[in-house]
């Protein structure tokens, strides 16, 4: 069976939190279009990590925001059972979530880096 690992709800809400604290701190209705235009693209923030096992050269993880579980490939050069970490970065545009960026590491080097959605 399929192990997911699971980030930290409270972590992601503190991260959620702090996207939309800027969004609200930049106040786009007060600015011209040319100003508000800087401000459309995707806000990356943030980063949790947490403690994975390779387990059948894969990381299985359930991603928050865009709601789905995702097995990441993982090469053979890195042995099953092998711990490795797994990050997970949150974007948002104008203060709502709208994608996640995550990196698997393992033996001191990135193995995987990917984004989903709107990053």
């Amino acid at each position: 069976m399929t192990t997911y690992h699971e980030f930290s709800q409270e972590d992601i809400q503190h991260i959620i939190d702090a996207g939309q604290a800027h969004h609200d701190s930049v106040n786009l209705k007060a600015m011209g279009p040319s100003d508000a235009m800087l401000h459309a693209s995707p806000l990356v923030l943030g980063e949790t990590c947490i403690s994975v096992t390779v387990e059948n050269h894969s990381v299985c993880l359930n991603l928050p925001i865009i709601d789905k579980k995702i097995c990441f490939p993982i090469p053979v050069s890195v042995p099953n059972g092998t711990a490795a970490k797994a990050c997970l970065k949150i974007c948002t545009t104008i203060g709502i979530p709208t994608g996640v960026c995550v990196t698997i590491s393992a033996l001191g080097m990135q193995i995987v880096h990917q984004c989903f959605g709107k990053c």
